[in-house]
């Protein structure tokens, strides 16, 4: 478990040079949809994932760090977070919370070391 979310693990396979828009995300019990953007920034990467149905439609953003591989022949990205840790988190608004640092923060919290239930699996 990485302690920096938002940074990929060293051994995620992440190619800078690869571009993760519409791989798909599975959660370790299930599908929960598709990279719509993302960002390799040091110290602020992340994935913002396109729900479809499953959420009705919302986007999630995750933290690079929630990412536990990824499999580019199949382009599928793993999280290790469970669908229902992932509804839970706080919401995503992409005009309000994208590169702001009061959101990552709260990210960092709900998914980070100090997580309440929902966030990191023990």
């Amino acid at each position: 478990m990485s302690d920096n979310m938002w940074g990929y693990r060293e051994n995620s396979g992440r190619l800078t040079d690869v571009d993760l828009t519409g791989y798909k995300v599975e959660a370790t019990d299930g599908s929960i949809g598709k990279v719509d953007k993302h960002s390799d920034e040091a110290g602020s990467a992340y994935i913002v994932v396109d729900t479809g149905p499953w959420i009705f439609g919302k986007e999630v953003l995750l933290p690079a760090g929630t990412v536990e591989r990824i499999d580019a022949d199949e382009q599928k990205i793993y999280v290790d977070r469970t669908k229902e840790q992932i509804k839970n988190a706080p919401e995503f608004i992409r005009d309000e919370h994208l590169n702001n640092a009061g959101y990552n923060k709260e990210l960092d919290t709900y998914y980070g070391s100090g997580a309440p239930f929902g966030g990191r699996p023990a």
